[in-house]
């Protein structure tokens, strides 16, 4: 840093492969691709696929060929294309805070309405369903090419561990650190494995979240990129606890005010404006539902 980038009149496509399994990166060269004459080549690892499904729709020329784990898209450039409205279905990685209170709670329930339930997000709701979550999804439908439905979720103290296929880790890679939260509270062993990529957020989400586990009692053992966690199905804190040095993670941040809520005690947690990131009104829609924060 810092980068400097300059302009061409000559953007031309390319043959690009993404092997990291970045939706973002991917998304960046769909994009160019609009402005390039001709047609780019992208041979993306499997990720999100939004922008393809958005292209589609809006009859933007995109082909997607599926191989293994890699997609093969080719996007034609210099298109025209007419405007249109787009209304944002809500995110599945900011409902998960409040599915997982929800199920850690006792006589609890809520719906958390037009939630975007895209295969490549839900694997969280497939990770919880398997630990005999009460989750329904209700009132399914398409908006412009995107699946979307509302939540429906009830508390259970019937939650069981798991064995989870890290084939799921891709689509639960922002919401797995609520995932070890229910399997703190579920009966059994949890396996977790291959969650190298934890560690590449913004901050060493691994560490952090094994080292929150450990501090309010949870034995958690970790061969390397693979844990297993020892639940606790009567886990009720008394003592006080102070969560800070996580580099200002939002989702840290977030997943300590619901262990707070969910499992007891009294917290302090530093970093509040940390929210900002992604989602700022946290705290305000917690405090809506009853949470005693200050």
């Amino acid at each position: 840093m810092p980068v400097i980038i300059q302009g061409s009149e000559f953007v031309r496509p390319i043959n690009f492969v993404e092997n990291i399994g970045s939706a973002q990166i991917k998304t960046a060269c769909c994009f160019a691709a609009l402005n390039s004459p001709g047609i780019t080549y992208i041979k993306a690892k499997k990720s999100r696929n939004h922008t393809e499904l958005l292209f589609k729709y809006l009859k933007i020329p995109i082909k997607v060929k599926s191989i293994k784990e890699f997609d093969l898209i080719e996007v034609k450039g210099l298109q025209q294309y007419n405007a249109f409205n787009y209304s944002i279905p809500g995110d599945i990685s900011s409902s998960a805070f409040f599915i997982v209170l929800t199920l850690l709670s006792k006589n609890s329930e809520i719906t958390i309405q037009n939630v975007n339930i895209n295969e490549t997000r839900i694997g969280i709701i497939k990770i919880l369903v398997k630990m005999n979550s009460k989750i329904t999804l209700k009132n399914k439908r398409v908006y412009k090419g995107e699946r979307i439905a509302d939540i429906f979720v009830e508390s259970t103290n019937k939650l069981k561990s798991i064995n989870c296929n890290s084939n799921l880790n891709s689509s639960a890679i922002d919401e797995l650190i609520l995932c070890f939260l229910v399997a703190a509270k579920a009966k059994g062993i949890s396996t977790f494995k291959d969650l190298a990529e934890l560690n590449k957020k913004e901050s060493p989400r691994l560490d952090i979240t094994i080292k929150f586990l450990r501090m309010i009692g949870i034995k958690v053992l970790r061969n390397k990129n693979d844990i297993k966690i020892y639940g606790k199905p009567d886990l009720d804190l008394k003592k006080s606890f102070h969560v800070k040095n996580f580099l200002k993670d939002h989702r840290i941040f977030m997943m300590s005010c619901i262990a707070a809520l969910a499992f007891g005690g009294n917290w302090i947690i530093n970093d509040k404006d940390s929210i900002n990131t992604s989602f700022p009104k946290f705290l305000n829609i917690l405090k809506k539902l009853g949470a005693n924060i200050k």
